[in-house]
Order: C-alpha cells, then sequence, then structure tokens
C-alpha cells in the first residue's frame, strides 16, 4: 500500500501563507494534489497540517485530511521525520490498512509531474534494498570542482578533494542537489532510522526545470516563468 502525504503547516516565515498563495490563480498546494491524484501508484493521498485554511483549501480540491497535526509536530524545528511517523501511524489506525511505502510530496516543488513521482516509486519498488528514494537534479555547481568551504586557518579550498586537481567541469564526479519533489520512503526505514539521510538512499533525477524549490519571493517569480516558458 503506498500513501502520499503532502505535509504543510500554517507557520511559514519565509513567505507567509506560502502554501496557499496563489500562483498563476491557483493555491499553490492545488499542483501538488493534481500531480499526485494522476500517479498511477498512489494508492491514497492525505494532507498533514495543523492549519484550518490549507485544510479547508486541499479539501476544495479534492484531497483528504482525515485528521490535524499536533502543534508539537508543527513548529519551526520540527523535522518532518516525526511529522511521516505520525502520518502513518494515524492514517492506518483511522483506515484499518497496513502502509508500505510513504511517499512524501512537498507543496513547494509545484512544477513537479506524475511521472516525476511515479519514476521514484518504480525506483523504490525495483530495488528492494534502497529504504528511501529522492528526487534531485544535476545542479550548476559541483564541490568537486567549483565549490568551496574556509577551512579553521581562513583559507578557502575546494570542498571535495581528488587525488589530482580536476580543470574540467566534465570530469568531475557525478553529484545531485536534492529537490523534495517526492521522498518515496519504505516503512520499515521510520522505524530503522532516525533519518533518511541515514538510510540507504537512492536518486531519482528529474529535469531541473521542474525541480525549483519555491522558498523565496524570487523563487514565484522564476516558478511564474518557467510556467510561461517551459510548460
Amino acid at each position: 500500500m503506498i500513501l502520499a502525504t503532502i505535509c504543510c503547516r500554517g507557520g511559514s516565515k519565509g513567505v507567509p501563507g506560502k502554501n496557499i498563495r496563489l500562483l498563476k490563480g491557483k493555491p499553490l498546494i492545488a499542483y501538488t494534489i493534481e500531480a499526485a491524484k494522476d500517479s498511477l501508484h498512489i494508492n491514497n493521498l492525505i494532507i498533514s497540517t495543523d492549519d484550518a485554511s490549507i485544510a479547508s483549501i486541499a479539501k476544495q480540491f479534492g484531497a483528504s485530511v482525515p485528521f490535524m497535526r499536533p502543534a508539537d509536530l508543527a513548529t519551526d524545528t520540527a523535522s518532518k521525520w516525526p511529522v511521516f511517523i505520525h502520518a502513518v501511524e494515524t492514517y492506518e489506525k483511522l483506515s484499518g490498512e497496513t502502509v508500505d511505502y510513504l511517499v512524501d510530496l512537498d507543496v513547494t516543488v509545484p512544477l513537479k509531474k506524475a511521472q516525476d513521482i511515479d519514476g521514484a516509486i518504480e525506483l523504490a519498488l525495483t530495488d528492494p534494498t534502497a529504504d528511501v528514494v529522492i528526487t534531485a537534479y544535476e545542479p550548476e555547481r559541483n564541490p568537486y570542482f567549483n565549490m568551496m568551504e574556509v577551512n579553521n586557518e581562513g583559507y578557502a579550498e575546494i570542498v571535495k578533494k581528488g587525488e589530482r586537481p580536476i580543470v574540467r567541469r566534465q570530469d568531475a564526479p557525478l553529484v545531485y542537489s536534492l529537490t523534495p519533489a517526492a521522498y518515496v520512503v519504505k516503512k520499515s526505514a521510520l522505524y530503522q532510522y532516525e533519518h533518511w539521510s541515514k538510510a540507504k538512499c537512492k536518486i531519482f533525477p528529474i529535469p531541473r526545470e521542474r525541480a525549483v524549490d519555491i522558498d523565496t519571493e524570487i523563487d514565484f517569480k522564476i516558478v511564474e516563468f518557467l510556467m510561461d516558458h517551459y510548460q
């Protein structure tokens, strides 16, 4: 059983009201609900939120809100891992179903498509050794080539050093920048690890133009531009 969650709290500080802010005339959360509904593999979709306005709008677009998230799981410092566990356990208790995989879909990546979600799910299903599958894209910066950090002596140095300096970006090992378009998590991993980064993870690459994560006002403008030119 594959349960999809959209976990969004009401207290966004970077962009107030971000999760239900209008994007091209439609609440941001609606894009993720629609992508989830087009998925071939998701059995059910629920919203985990502490905010009545988010819950109401999500229901208008056909999503289920079977419970409200407790306040202690909706703070600025709350990790999503306990939120996932709460969502799975509460859903199982209310529905009587047993969840095998949780697929968390972040509201802030509105350009993702159902094929991105399904590709990540299919990778998880075909490789049972993987505990988590995360969507990602190839970034413009590479820690082996053009990313630096400052050492204890105050000097900047390449983040990842090879045996010899890499002089062409094409020669650098492939790295990925994560995007929370979809996190596919085996239920057992929720109890086996304290965080997804401790688990056996695999990457499902998606196009960069569908991976933009909205965190700031300028991100809204970027997404609007992409919707006008790449959709």
